[in-house]
């Protein structure tokens, strides 16, 4: 008799081949990390962010160095650095969260339809995918920030409308391939509609490459952003962001350095936690990689 604790749901499966790899384990470590300092920030940061204290600065007016108060230093106002360190990371992981999600979105959609429909649906559809491509996301970016207002929200709006493009050509790959497979042609002989195949069959084989490019494109989200913001086209001061405070303390990399490097590190180790992440999601959720770890 068959022992049904020992058998593994996908979902659970997947967890644990997940966890048994050392590199993913580091990955979700920082990112849990990053986020509880995120979600416990008002709590957790000694002081406020926009607070600027008359001991934060030295007689001669320059920031203070890392101490027993100021753990991480203070910036060229006299805030200190570690608590807008944590309420960055809530703007970095809300931008990247709602920006990442949006694009994710317009790019499966994009890509579904092109593929499942194609012909000229999907040719129109497909083109101007290219056309998008065709542009420098950084470049476009800059162009639409400028147009806008900078804002948290119409950041992270800028960064989904130059990011689903890549999204949508994955997806319209991987989807023009399931609509020639036999059990779709079975399914439609059957006179299944368009919702049933679509919702039934063919976005449920596309879930692990969503969720796999919904991973890794939050660290291209966060480091899009931090781009945005150190050229003064991103969120605005006072509210923090890891790009911002380097924009913001650029001018003391050498009497300073701490400034530039500390929040430099935290957008390096963010974006490397997701893509170490991402990766091993890849292997994990291909059916190809199973055995072979």
């Amino acid at each position: 008799m068959t022992d049904l604790s020992a058998v593994e749901t996908p979902p659970l499966g997947a967890l644990a081949r997940l966890t048994q790899r050392k590199t993913a384990l580091v990955g979700l470590v920082i990112i849990a990390l990053v986020v509880s300092g995120a979600v416990f920030a008002p709590w957790v940061a000694p002081f406020d962010p926009n607070d600027q204290m008359f001991d934060g600065l030295t007689l001669e007016g320059a920031p203070m160095p890392p101490d027993g108060k100021f753990w991480m230093g203070t910036d060229l106002l006299g805030r200190d650095l570690f608590s807008r360190l944590l309420y960055g990371a809530q703007t970095s992981l809300i931008i990247g969260v709602v920006a990442n999600g949006l694009a994710l979105l317009i790019g499966t959609l994009v890509g579904i339809t092109a593929g499942f429909f194609r012909g000229w649906i999907g040719g129109i559809l497909m083109r101007f995918t290219d056309l998008m491509m065709a542009f420098p996301a950084l470049l476009l970016a800059i162009c639409l920030a400028a147009i806008f207002e900078p804002s948290l929200w119409i950041v992270a709006l800028v960064i989904a409308l130059v990011n689903w493009v890549q999204t949508a050509r994955v997806i319209y790959t991987e989807t023009s391939s399931l609509a020639t497979r036999d059990f779709i042609a079975a399914e439609r002989t059957l006179g299944a509609s368009t919702s049933r195949i679509l919702f039934r069959h063919i976005l449920p084989h596309l879930l692990p490459t969503i969720i796999v490019w919904g991973t890794l494109g939050i660290s291209t989200t966060v480091l899009l952003e931090a781009t945005l913001s150190f050229l003064g086209i991103g969120v605005q001061p006072p509210t923090a962001s890891w790009g911002n405070i380097i924009f913001e303390n650029q001018t003391y990399f050498q009497s300073a350095p701490w400034l530039v490097f500390i929040p430099g590190a935290a957008i390096i180790l963010l974006a490397l936690a997701f893509n170490l992440v991402g990766d091993a999601l890849r292997d994990v959720l291909d059916p190809t990689q199973r055995g072979r770890d």
